[in-house]
């Protein structure tokens, strides 16, 4: 009798193991991603990807905020895919959002050498995610366990980058786009701080600086004594290609600067001096800043969590997608 009831008891629990195992491999093969999903099929990718980052930064230090902003463009169109990577008429890279992006040839270059020790296996879309975090590292910020397993999107059409959002929205369009991809507000001010590291070309905010909403005038919202230094470069009718830092006196340190230069009236697009002229999102503004009487936020640790957030924005995982074989084609 016991031991009937024992070896009963036994082939429950084996069951159960069984079962629990088939969830956990459904759960990493076709439900999501995670953390070290090419620990055993290609151990050396991300230690690549990083190094990769590491040595373009050192020769071009735009390559950081490119990386990092073309991971955010990737994931707001087509969901975190590797869509934006991909050239030919017509594609994301083409759309006016997108033309100025910088580092391609930084992911191009890690996806050759992962591909000449593991062919077939490691996807531009999480080479793209790995190389984001690692941008943020390499400009002093802090690091965080980006979970990996997404596959290559099989459309990329510059028309869907509507999505993204745009330098002269409001907050309440900005939340909304937002919201459409599973982010709330806390992670918008979170990843809008991204700004702290990169530039911006003196044609998307120029328009600031002189007949704002034919007005005569400036924008009332920047700072009156920072304006003559903007106005010095970009001059009314300059070279609106021209770069200027999105945050002014730390261009290449990521840290809560960003949000100091808001609180100044400093931010440089409008969507950004918004944050803090908006009440929703000026609250997160201070929080980072550690304003007295609020409950403070650790921007760093924060931007990892929102970042691993918006990096599984509509992922294709399992048989969903493809690895391509180079980042800029299709297979």
């Amino acid at each position: 009798m016991e031991y009937y009831y024992y070896n009963s008891i036994n082939k429950m629990v084996t069951i159960i193991a069984i079962l629990v195992l088939a969830i956990d491999v459904t759960m990493v093969l076709g439900q999501g991603t995670r953390v070290g999903f090419y620990s055993s099929t290609c151990p050396r990718a991300e230690s690549i990807v990083q190094s990769t980052v590491r040595s373009h930064f050192q020769s071009d230090a735009t390559v950081a905020p490119g990386l990092l902003r073309m991971h955010f463009h990737d994931c707001f169109v087509q969901g975190c895919d590797g869509s934006i990577l991909i050239d030919g008429a017509g594609t994301e890279k083409t759309a006016p959002p997108n033309t100025l992006l910088r580092g391609y040839e930084v992911i191009d270059d890690a996806k050759k050498q992962i591909e000449a020790i593991c062919p077939g296996v490691v996807s531009c879309a999480d080479i793209l995610a790995l190389a984001a975090r690692d941008s943020v590292l390499v400009t002093r910020g802090l690091t965080w366990s980006v979970p990996t397993g997404r596959r290559d999107g099989l459309v990329s059409r510059a028309a869907d980058t509507s999505d993204l959002p745009g330098f002269t929205e409001s907050v309440a369009a900005q939340k909304q786009k937002f919201a459409a991809k599973g982010l709330n507000t806390q992670d918008l001010v979170t990843l809008v701080g991204g700004h702290t590291i990169g530039t911006s070309a003196c044609q998307f905010f120029s328009y600031r600086l002189y007949n704002f909403n034919s007005t005569g005038g400036p924008d009332p919202s920047i700072d009156a004594s920072f304006l003559p230094q903007l106005r010095a470069l970009c001059p009314e009718n300059g070279d609106g290609s021209k770069r200027v830092a999105l945050d002014t006196g730390s261009v290449n340190n990521f840290d809560t600067s960003y949000f100091s230069n808001l609180r100044s009236g400093r931010g440089i697009l409008e969507s950004d001096q918004k944050l803090w002229t908006d009440d929703s999102t000026k609250v997160f503004v201070q929080r980072f800043l550690g304003v007295r009487g609020l409950l403070g936020l650790t921007f760093g640790v924060e931007f990892g969590r929102s970042m691993v957030k918006m990096s599984n924005v509509e992922v294709k995982t399992g048989t969903n997608g493809e690895i391509r074989k180079v980042c800029s084609a299709f297979n």
